[in-house]
């Protein structure tokens, strides 16, 4: 922003350093090591304010919002276990102060993403529109046409149709506009995502010391495993977008298999999550990073990923079968559930009902059926909706019965013109790229089938900006001199 109102900035070194810094690795960790510390230790508000400082300082000094792609990646992960309103309604953010010190955040971060928007805007520069604007246009029009003609449909309705969608595609638009592509190094968001990833292992292993996860047994409890902003299936599904984020590396980089040791832990946070919609989904996802890396990789590498996918298989029998005690001490809770449908098939039909009811449009948001996870552990089916006191609608736990419930036939093909667009893009001009990102959507569409992620609002911030980094991959920067 400086820059352009007074080029001859351009010339100060300090300047410049501090623009590689923001566009750099060393940043994302800056940002991520914020994250995990505020998920811990509970410093929420502090965290926003220096990450409201960052942005104000990429406004002025950058020439584009690239550099702030790490903080709308970890922004949702951020939240503690300690603070969530759901769990204590004492705590932060069941306070005014804490809420008031949030929304003074927010209006600021948006003048400030706005601002920026208008003026990269205003250069003239010509972008065309993105490829995945029907789709979303078309759904993000059923969202709010979401019970339309039934008598449920509302105001409320309506404005809890507006955050999915912009959750779902605003920063799709956002940086579609608002970055230089052609500055963008292929290997950008492989990385912020690959550093987020460590930070989230951070954050699995903390939600282990919540109270009441380690019974007086030894053996876990994993309703206890929740954090701030989401429960073990929520936690599940991040981890399993973020896992095959080092394949790009695993395939590009000379000893590549030290990346492929990291989507091997990142697999791993998988399965302490304790989620079995991500472990099941995620251990599919994590075939297809096996596929893409030894097929991807070349020659002496391709031998050292595969002895890397060896030793995990080997670790994996030992511990079935020589620590068996500890791990039926780790995942007994989570193995007792076995088939254990959760209220689910209750939802689901309860959804069908409902679509019966209003085929065209649906029932809308608040009427549409969900489960709800109780205090002793328990999922409830509640089939008449949402109950009141609620400004989050319920989910239905699967991506077509929400679809058919909230919006209908409308929301259902709608949401079937914006997969068909997004399965194009991968499919043109493939790469490297463009497989490890179809394998992060990929790992939330698939949670999605058991689970409402698609739904959740905060893993559309991923989703969106790993679909415009598809889209323009094609226009990146070359690679680095240190890649093939």
């Amino acid at each position: 922003m400086l820059t352009e109102a007074f080029p001859r900035l351009r010339e100060v070194r300090a300047l410049a350093a501090a623009q590689a810094f923001f566009r750099s690795g060393w940043f994302a960790t800056v940002a991520t090591l914020l994250m995990a510390c505020s998920e811990i230790f509970a410093i929420e508000i502090a965290v926003i304010y220096c990450y409201l400082a960052f942005g104000l300082l990429i406004f002025l000094v950058c020439d584009d919002m690239l550099p702030i792609v790490p903080m709308v990646c970890c922004g949702y992960m951020l939240f503690s276990a300690q603070n969530n309103p759901g769990k204590f309604p004492d705590a932060l953010f069941g306070q005014p102060s804490g809420m008031l010190a949030l929304f003074y955040a927010i209006i600021l971060i948006v003048i400030l993403l706005v601002g920026r928007l208008v003026s990269m805007l205003m250069e003239g520069e010509k972008h065309g529109a993105p490829k995945l604007t029907l789709g979303f246009l078309l759904l993000g029009a059923a969202y709010l046409l979401g019970g339309l003609f039934s008598p449920y449909y509302d105001g409320k309705t309506v404005l809890m149709g507006f955050v999915q969608i912009a959750s779902l595609c605003g920063f799709y638009f956002y940086f579609y506009y608002t970055v230089r592509w052609d500055k963008v190094p292929a290997h950008y968001l492989p990385m912020i995502v690959s550093i987020i990833g460590v930070g989230m292992l951070a954050e699995i292993v903390g939600m282990y010391f919540n109270e009441g996860v380690v019974k007086e047994d030894g053996t876990i409890n994993r309703v206890g495993l929740y954090t701030g902003w989401g429960i073990y299936n929520n936690v599940g599904c991040v981890m399993a977008m973020i896992m095959p984020a080092p394949v790009y590396f695993a395939v590009k980089q000379k000893n590549g298999w030290m990346y492929t040791i990291l989507s091997v832990f990142f697999y791993l946070g998988v399965l302490l999550t304790q989620s079995r919609g991500a472990m099941l989904f995620g251990s599919v996802v994590f075939l297809g990073c096996i596929v893409v890396t030894l097929i991807g990789s070349k020659k002496q590498e391709k031998l050292w990923n595969g002895i890397v996918y060896a030793a995990l298989a080997l670790g994996g029998i030992v511990c079935i079968f020589v620590f068996k005690e500890q791990v039926d001490r780790l995942f007994g809770s989570m193995l007792k559930q076995g088939m254990n449908d959760a209220a689910r098939f209750d939802t689901w039909r309860a959804c069908w009902e409902r679509f019966l009811e209003c085929p065209s449009f649906g029932v809308g948001f608040y009427k549409t059926p969900g489960t709800l996870l109780t205090e002793d552990g328990m999922y409830t089916n509640f089939a008449d909706g949402t109950p009141e006191g609620y400004f989050l609608a319920l989910r239905a736990h699967n991506t077509f019965f929400q679809l058919i419930a909230t919006g209908g036939a409308v929301a259902l093909v709608a949401y079937a013109v914006h997969r068909i667009q997004t399965l194009i893009l991968c499919l043109h001009r493939p790469s490297t790229f463009k497989f490890v990102a179809a394998l992060c959507v990929g790992a939330m569409l698939l949670t999605s089938m058991t689970d409402c992620h698609v739904f959740n609002m905060g893993p559309g911030l991923m989703y969106a900006v790993w679909l415009v980094f598809g889209e323009k991959s094609d226009t990146f920067a070359k690679e680095d001199p240190s890649s093939r």
